[in-house]
Parts: structure tokens; sequence; C-alpha cells
């Protein structure tokens, strides 16, 4: 490896600080260093090549601190690939996130509302996700990905994203692992047992939640006694045991055939609730361990009553949520409008909206279980007032946009976590006779990248 002194001048999309180099007069190229902040003087190994010139780095020493710079809270900051922001001082980070969606969206000259901060930058994730993993010496660990090093697991003893007992059970079923004679699951050769732990709870309800995930491979099932000691291993963490829920989760891969996921019931309830409160009103949801909720309950909150705030329906609307997942969107707005129609292709996501709403005696939601274009074609012709779309992170596909240019809404209200392929979508829609009104960028994920945006717009 070479090492070798880099100024950072700039973040990718990965959040790595991002320096050029230049070797012995050749084109300068851009080098990604994780933990790297902007203004940094560093020293950093060259470890990754391309044929034009080096691609990543490995921090060895800061020459000079940026003025950005502040002590992290956690231990782990230097080599965790979860936090890379965490040595950067928080009102900063919502400074640059704000200059990521102006930069964005600067095309469309909306109006950009100021971000929506976190009240807290630690313990706000109500669900973390570790993995386990063993090297050529037979060595565990359980944790999270090492920064720029894929594949690699070190063992997390403490995360400040989540509530401490989330470190506790942490810790206890890593205690429980080195005393078993079980193996890590390796996904290249499909052998082993134990393949992730995840841990929920709801923040609103301090409900909680553990699962253990591992191979279908019937030759690396657990025993009777390899889960009744797991189990022991969690409740044994907690200083009590209400409220809490264990599973064993079987994730199945056979050649030819879709990945199929069992649930075996362990322990305690079997799910959890979380509640948010929308403009007074308190709503309730069930989580199994495949539900999904949004991991930052508290700022769910803000983003939730920021769109209903910024959309301004009435109670003569029709409301149309499309690839409505559990239909968190569609119950928020349901108190506000005269109909909800969801749609959803994944009948698990169905089956969870469906016990929602009857959780919360909402009757004017109507839910489809199947392909959005399909549905909407079979369905009487209706022009829905509002239109909600929350994809994944590669945004709407060019059969989604077909869709909303169809249904011609009044309004559509666009939520994303990238807001780079929301931008690309909205200048699609933008040709099709919208304006953007307003975006509102809300941080929920501190320390991170990653923002969540709110785009409204309207039919002229």
């Amino acid at each position: 490896m070479d090492e070798v002194e880099l100024y950072i001048e700039n973040f990718n999309q990965q959040g790595d600080g991002i320096a050029l180099y230049s070797k012995e007069g050749a084109p300068s190229s851009k080098v990604a260093v994780s933990h790297a902040i902007i203004g940094d003087l560093i020293k950093a190994d060259l470890y990754k090549r391309k044929k034009r010139g080096f691609l990543k780095a490995r921090l060895t020493s800061i020459v000079k601190k940026s003025k950005l710079r502040t002590e992290p809270l956690c231990s782990h900051c230097q080599i965790c690939g979860g936090c890379r922001w965490q040595e950067m001082n928080y009102s900063e980070q919502l400074k640059f996130k704000e200059k990521i969606i102006a930069k964005e969206f600067s095309a469309h000259i909306p109006k950009i509302l100021p971000i929506i901060p976190c009240n807290d930058p630690y313990n706000y994730r109500n669900k973390m996700e570790f993995s386990f993993s063993e090297n050529g010496a037979k060595t565990k660990f359980l944790g999270l990905m090492i920064a720029a090093a894929n594949r690699y697991v070190f063992n997390v003893e403490k995360c400040y994203l989540a509530s401490s007992w989330f470190s506790d059970v942490l810790n206890g079923v890593r205690a429980w692992w080195e005393k078993s004679l079980l193996g890590a699951y390796k996904a290249i050769t499909n052998e082993g047992t134990l393949r992730s732990l995840t841990i929920r709870e709801g923040k609103n309800t301090n409900e909680k939640m553990v699962f253990l995930t591992v191979s279908g491979r019937s030759e690396f099932a657990l025993s009777k006694t390899d889960i009744s000691s797991f189990v022991e291993a969690v409740k044994s963490s907690l200083p009590n045991t209400e409220n809490l829920s264990i599973f064993l989760r079987i994730w199945q891969i056979a050649k030819g055939s879709p990945t199929q996921f069992f649930d075996m019931h362990l322990f305690g309830p079997d799910h959890i609730k979380e509640k948010i409160n929308i403009q007074g009103k308190e709503l309730v949801f069930k989580i199994s361990p495949s539900s999904f909720f949004q991991p930052n309950t508290f700022q769910a909150e803000k983003l939730y009553n920021k769109a209903l705030e910024l959309t301004e329906v009435s109670k003569e609307d029709v409301v149309f949520d499309l690839y409505c997942g559990t239909g968190t969107l569609g119950m928020i707005f349901s108190s506000y409008v005269k109909k909800v129609v969801g749609i959803e292709l994944n009948r698990d996501a169905i089956i969870d909206a469906e016990e929602n709403l009857k959780l919360n005696n909402i009757e004017n939601f109507e839910l489809h279980q199947g392909d959005v274009g399909k549905v909407l074609t079979s369905m009487d012709k209706i022009s829905p007032d509002l239109v909600i779309v929350d994809p994944p992170r590669s945004g709407l596909d060019h059969l989604a946009l077909s869709n909303l240019k169809i249904l011609r809404p009044k309004n559509i209200l666009y939520i994303s976590c990238n807001p780079k392929t929301q931008s690309e979508n909205i200048k699609e829609l933008l040709k099709e006779g919208y304006i953007l009104k307003v975006i509102q960028p809300v941080d929920q994920f501190p320390h991170t990248i990653h923002i969540e945006n709110i785009a409204l717009l309207a039919r002229n």
C-alpha cells in the first residue's frame, strides 16, 4: 500500500470523503476515504485501483482537523460502516444535506423548506440488524460491517443509534454463541447456521422484539437445546421480559425456487405495537418480524405530520396510495378525506395493512392486492384528487410513472429516501403539466448521508 497525504474536498453518495490525487504527473483521480470530513488534511493508504487510478484509501491519521469535526460519542466510530458522519457536527450535517437537496432540485426552482432535524441525533433507531461472521481462524464476530471492507464484521459492544438495551441483548447473544458449536452462515457456500440478529422496539410503547435468522438447510438446523438456550440468553440480558417477543426466522434458499421465510414464535406476544401521533390523533400499528415500519419513529411522526400539513386535503377528496406497503400513509390521510384506495403487490404487506385498519377502526380505506397497473385497469375510472407514492431508493419505474400519467391526479405527494431518483422522476412529471410546489427535507438518519424528502406536485 502507498501512504499519501490528501485534502478532503467533498463527499460521495455513500458519505465518504473525496480527495483528488495525482501521481508523477498523471491525471488526477478521485479517492474515497471513509470517516474523512470535508476540510480534513489526512494521511491514508491507497488500496484499491482502477485502470485510470486509485479509487479508495484507508484513513491512517489526521494531519490537520477540519473545522467541521467533533469528537464522536461511539468508540467504534473509526471502524464502523454505519455512522460515517458521527465525527461531523450535527448542525453541519444538516447544512450539507440541505445543499444536496438544493443541488438536486435547482432546475425545478421549487420552494425548499429548511430541513427538519432530529431532537436527539442518537438513540433514534427502532430497528437494528447485526450480522454473524467467522474468520479463517474461527474467531466469532457478531456486529456490523467494517467501513470500506465488504463482508467483514466487527464485534459491536455498544451502538448509540438505538436504545441501550439493544446492546445488552447483542452482547448476551454473542456470549451465547461463543459457548455453542454453531457456525456463522457463509453465503458463498450456503453453509453454516447463523445469519443475523434483528432487534426492534416500539419507541412509544416500550415493546421489544428479538429474532434470530438462520439457514434453512436441514443439516445446519438448530437443536431444541440451541433454541431454548438462545431464548434464555435474550431473556437474561434484560431486567424484565414484559412485552418481549422472541422469534426464530428460517431463511430457505433452493435453486430454481423463490426465497422463503418461515417465522417460529418462541416467546412472548406474537407481535409488538407502535404508536404515532398525527395532529393530536393516535394511530396504532401492529409489527411482526416481516412488517415494514419507518426505522425512526419520532422523525416519522414529523414526516407524516408535515406531509399532511403541506397537502391540504378536504373531506371530499379521494386519495390513491399506490405501492402502499402496509398502508401507513393512506391510514394517516384517511381521517381527513372521503376515501383512500391502497394498492400493493406484496401479500404479506396487505395482511399487515388489513390488521392495522382494524386496530384503528378505519373504514374508508379500500385495499387491493396486486400489480398496480393491472388493478388500476380493472377498477372503475376515478380521477383521484391526490396520489401518494413512497417508492424504494430506485424510485418510480416506467410503469409506475405511466400509471401516474393515466390517473392525472390534481396533486401528487411523492416521499422518497433518495432525492436523486426522486428528482429524475419529477422531471418526467413536470413534462405532463405538473408544477413542483414545495420541497421539505427531513433528517431521518443522523450521522449518515441519507435524507428523507417530501415533494408536493400540483397539476396546472
